[in-house]
């Protein structure tokens, strides 16, 4: 098992040089940081002076090799935009993205799971079929849409939950979070419904699906002639050996989640990184571009390996293979 985790560890190494030379080609090539730093008033030799204060003169592979030292200490630079270090701003707005997807995607798999095992187990009934019905909405219909029926409904028709923001939020140890106050609470429901459907009916789905042909193979008919009760057979044997491509699916998601919430944070104007994001590319802030691409890679990386080590748990065989390998 330590093999298989340093492998892992050296292709995530491999695969975040990839993503730190296409963000140093975006950072670099993407336009001229002098322009975005300095007023059309700088003189030329000002600039030159800035050019040579920012390193831009030295050979590129020196360039590459001191950018990629200050990503590994997470040193993105400082923002065209907002004028201050972008380490800065990811931490104010990390908290609000994680605490959106995170929430999301307990949505998704705490409702998605027991309605894709519900309608495998009870495929002919109308339950089920509703369920199959209600997926493909939710499957079918874009995200921005979905939000802005929602805001349509509950805010302007009903005046149930609120329309935009994050609420009132407490700080914890640096952490802001509004999971503790009722009105943080209130503003999270529709966000977190609008950006965990898609999950959840994709979750629903898949598990209906798997758990249909694991109902079908020969050891779920061999555990029924043994007599063993239904609930046995179907969460001790069948759930089980569902989840492992569910596991894929769910580690997946929760990248995507946090990598392109961008659309639930625009819709809702939930102050997090997509939001950010956005706003660095309308004023084409490359620094805050370019540190978001670095941290989503490194948030993906995290996530795939936790996938792995998940797997080794659900799944005995994969275990030994891993041992082998």
């Amino acid at each position: 098992m330590l093999a298989f985790i340093v492998r892992r560890m050296i292709q995530a190494a491999i695969v975040l040089l990839t993503v730190a030379l296409i963000a140093f080609v975006m950072f670099r090539f993407v336009g001229d940081p002098v322009n975005q730093i300095v007023g059309i008033e700088t003189t030329a030799a000002d600039r030159a002076e800035m050019r040579e204060t920012l390193g831009l003169n030295d050979p590129v592979i020196i360039q590459f090799g001191r950018f990629v030292g200050r990503m590994a200490r997470f040193d993105f630079g400082m923002s065209y935009q907002f004028r201050q270090p972008v380490s800065e701003l990811f931490a104010e707005r990390l908290p609000a993205t994680l605490e959106l997807a995170v929430i999301s995607m307990v949505l998704a798999v705490g409702v998605g799971i027991p309605m894709g095992v519900f309608s495998a187990l009870y495929r002919d009934s109308l339950s089920a079929k509703l369920m199959q019905v209600l997926s493909l909405v939710g499957i079918s219909l874009p995200t921005f849409l979905i939000g802005i029926l929602l805001i349509y409904v509950f805010s302007v028709q009903l005046g149930w939950l609120p329309s935009y923001g994050r609420g009132e939020t407490v700080t914890i140890g640096g952490w802001s979070t509004g999971l503790l106050t009722g009105s943080g609470l209130l503003a999270l429901i529709m966000p977190s419904v609008t950006l965990g459907l898609f999950q959840m009916t994709l979750i629903m789905r898949l598990v209906r699906a798997e758990m249909m042909e694991v109902l079908r193979t020969d050891y779920i008919k061999f555990a029924h002639a043994r007599g063993l009760p239904d609930r046995v057979v179907h969460f001790g044997h069948a759930l089980k050996n569902t989840l492992v491509p569910v596991i894929t699916v769910v580690g997946l998601e929760l990248g995507s989640v946090i990598a392109f919430a961008i659309i639930t944070e625009t819709v809702f104007q939930w102050p997090g990184m997509g939001l950010l994001f956005l706003q660095a590319v309308q004023n084409a802030d490359i620094p805050i571009m370019a540190g978001y691409l670095m941290l989503i890679g490194v948030l993906f990386v995290i996530i795939n390996l936790a996938v792995d080590l998940l797997y080794a748990a659900v799944d005995p065989r994969i275990k030994t293979t891993a041992s082998a390998g």
